[in-house]
């Protein structure tokens, strides 16, 4: 007796079960492979990752859109292209507040300059001690090359140690006189800089001027 009560509990349910299956609208998938158009209510292990349309079999209206999916070439250029937008992203908004910083820290473009006169002050005495020591090596390397010299003109064999020092001299020589050269290209560098960034002060100045203001519509610039 439970049984059949079981039984007739269940079938009604498996028929509803079965009726909303049914009742759910059924799909064709179609996608191009090798230049030609496929279609089929299910879709094949092949075309998974293919492009493809969803229609409904019922009304034959479209009903959905997959794109295909990326090779891994085009998922890290993708990723590459991401990240390149969001480091441009970051560099303006960098500078938008690195501009704004400067019109609210410097009244006068002295104010400015004197930000910058630590650095050039440090790159002076790095070049000017840089010029002293090859000098003074320079020197020392003349008179032992003198000395060497005198000795084997007059017969005599060059000592190891004087023919040491020579050497050792030498490469000093040269290793100073790169970084004089790397200290004189910063300076020149740090030169540019400045123009630039006050260049940049003024282009900014200008246009937090009030007329500036009024002629772009921005609002008034805030009070200091």
């Amino acid at each position: 007796m439970l049984g059949l009560l079981a039984a007739g509990i269940l079938l009604p349910t498996a028929a509803l079960a079965q009726a909303n299956k049914d009742a759910a609208p059924k799909k064709l998938y179609c996608w191009n492979e090798n230049g030609q158009r496929k279609c089929a209510d299910s879709l094949p292990p092949e075309a998974m990752a293919a492009a493809r349309e969803e229609i409904n079999v019922r009304s034959g209206m479209r009903t959905g859109e997959v794109q295909r999916a990326l090779t891994d070439e085009e998922r890290a250029a993708q990723a590459e292209e991401e990240a390149k937008r969001k480091t441009e992203a970051l560099a303006a908004e960098t500078r938008r507040r690195t501009d704004q910083a400067m019109l609210t820290s410097f009244q006068t473009e002295d104010e400015l300059r004197r930000v910058f006169a630590e650095r050039v002050n440090l790159v002076d005495n790095s070049i000017n001690t840089a010029r002293y020591n090859v000098a003074s090596l320079r020197e020392g390397l003349v008179t032992l090359l003198r000395t060497a010299g005198e000795r084997e003109l007059s017969g005599k064999p060059v000592p190891d140690k004087l023919a040491g020092d020579i050497r050792v001299r030498h490469a000093q020589l040269l290793y100073h006189t790169a970084l004089q050269a790397s200290f004189e290209r910063q300076r020149a560098e740090l030169d540019v800089e400045i123009e630039q960034i006050m260049q940049r002060y003024r282009e900014l100045k200008a246009s937090d001027a009030p007329g500036a203001r009024v002629a772009l519509d921005l609002p008034p610039a805030p009070k200091q």
